[in-house]
C-alpha cells in the first residue's frame, strides 16, 4: 500500500508515518523545506517537498496513491485568519489536487478536531448527531476543512476523525502542563472535564478508520472511552512526575487578560492564547467513542496512569522535565 502524509514532521503524523511502516506501507511525506524532519530521520519514507498553501506544489506529489491521510494544519496563531488559511483553504488546496490527479485513491483521512463541534453545553459527551458550534477560530477552521472534504466525498472516499486531547511522548502542548506542575503548580479555573486519547490510540485508530469500509463518507469521534476532571489529570500527572503541586484558582474573568499578556511578550505562538481562552472558559470538552467502536472495532489500549507514565519518562529521558 501506498501512504501519502501531511504534517508528518509534526507529534501525531510522525506515530502515523512509524505505525504505517509497521504495517508494510509505503509512505511519503509531503514536507515543507522549512520543516524539521527531527522525529523521521532516519525512517524510510520518501520526502516529497510542498506546501499545502501552494496548489501548483502540491500537483507532482500527490499522484498514484491509496492513501492520504491529511494531518497537516495550524493549531496556534497570532492572527486568526491563519488558521483558515491553512486548515480550510491548504485543505481545499490538498483535495483538489488529488482528484485533479484523478488516482484511484482508496481513502482521503482528514483528521479534523473535537474543537471542530465544540463542547459539551449538558455535560452528555458530545457524537456525531450533535450539530457543530465550535466556539474558536481554530475550531471554526477546522470545521470549514471538514465541509470542504464532505463536498468531495461524492467524488473520492473520504473519512473525517474528531479527536480530543491527545497526549504522549513528543507533544508539546501538555508538555505544558507537566512543565507547570513540575515546578509545583496547579493552576485551576473551576472544575473541567475531558475525553483524552494516547497517541498510539489515536494513529491505530486513524488506519483502522481508513481500511473500514463502513466509514466511507463518514465522521468518527475517537477517545479512550472515559470522562476526566482536571483533577484526574493533574493528579495522574503529578503521580508520573513525583509532585504534590500546590492548587491556585485563577478567575475565568481575566483568563483572556492573562492570555494577551502573554501573546504580547511571547514571540511565538503559544497554546495560552485568546483564542484558546474561548475553548478553555468551557467546562465540558468530552465525546463519546461509541461509534468508532460499534462500527470500526475500535478499542483503545491506554489508560491515563500508564499514558501519563509513558510520557514523563519519555520527556525525563529527553530531559524536557
Amino acid at each position: 500500500m501506498k501512504s501519502l502524509v501531511t504534517g508528518a514532521t509534526g507529534f501525531i503524523g510522525s506515530y502515523l508515518v512509524e505505525e504505517l511502516l509497521k504495517r508494510g506501507h509505503s509512505v511519503t511525506c509531503l514536507v515543507r523545506k522549512t520543516s524539521d524532519p527531527k522525529w523521521i530521520e532516519g525512517l524510510d519514507v520518501r520526502l516529497a517537498y510542498g506546501d499545502c498553501l501552494e496548489r501548483e506544489s502540491l500537483l507532482n506529489s500527490t499522484a498514484d496513491f491509496d492513501y492520504v491521510f491529511h494531518l497537516a494544519g495550524l493549531t496556534k496563531a497570532r492572527d486568526e485568519k491563519d488558521f483558515f488559511s491553512v486548515n480550510a483553504t491548504g485543505t481545499q488546496n490538498l483535495i483538489h489536487a488529488v482528484i485533479e490527479k484523478k488516482s484511484d485513491i482508496k481513502r482521503f483521512i482528514y483528521v479534523s478536531s473535537l474543537a471542530a463541534t465544540g463542547p459539551s453545553h449538558d455535560g452528555i459527551p458530545v457524537n456525531e448527531t450533535i450539530d457543530p458550534n465550535p466556539v474558536s477560530a481554530y475550531g471554526k477552521s477546522k470545521l470549514e476543512g471538514e465541509r470542504i472534504v464532505l463536498k468531495y466525498r461524492g467524488l473520492i472516499p473520504v473519512t473525517i476523525i474528531r479527536p480530543p486531547v491527545v497526549y504522549g511522548p513528543r507533544d508539546r502542548d501538555m508538555y505544558t502542563f507537566f512543565k507547570m506542575l513540575k515546578k509545583g503548580i496547579f493552576l485551576c479555573w473551576g472544575e473541567c472535564y475531558y475525553s483524552l486519547l494516547y497517541v498510539d490510540d489515536l494513529v491505530k485508530g486513524i488506519i483502522v478508520s481508513a481500511e473500514s469500509k463502513a466509514s466511507e463518507g463518514d465522521i468518527y469521534y475517537l477517545s479512550d472511552g472515559k470522562v476526566y476532571s482536571n483533577d484526574e489529570i493533574a493528579e495522574a500527572i503529578s503521580a508520573a512526575i513525583g509532585t504534590k503541586p500546590i492548587r491556585l484558582r485563577i478567575p475565568k474573568a481575566i483568563m483572556p487578560l492573562l492570555a494577551g499578556i502573554g501573546q504580547k511578550l511571547s514571540k511565538k505562538s503559544s497554546i495560552i492564547s485568546k483564542d484558546k481562552i474561548r475553548e478553555l472558559k468551557h467546562s465540558h470538552w468530552i465525546c463519546d467513542p461509541s461509534k468508532a467502536k460499534s462500527e470500526l472495532g475500535f478499542v483503545p489500549k491506554v489508560g491515563i496512569k500508564e499514558g501519563m507514565k509513558w510520557t514523563a519518562d519519555w520527556y525525563r529521558i529527553h530531559q524536557w522535565l
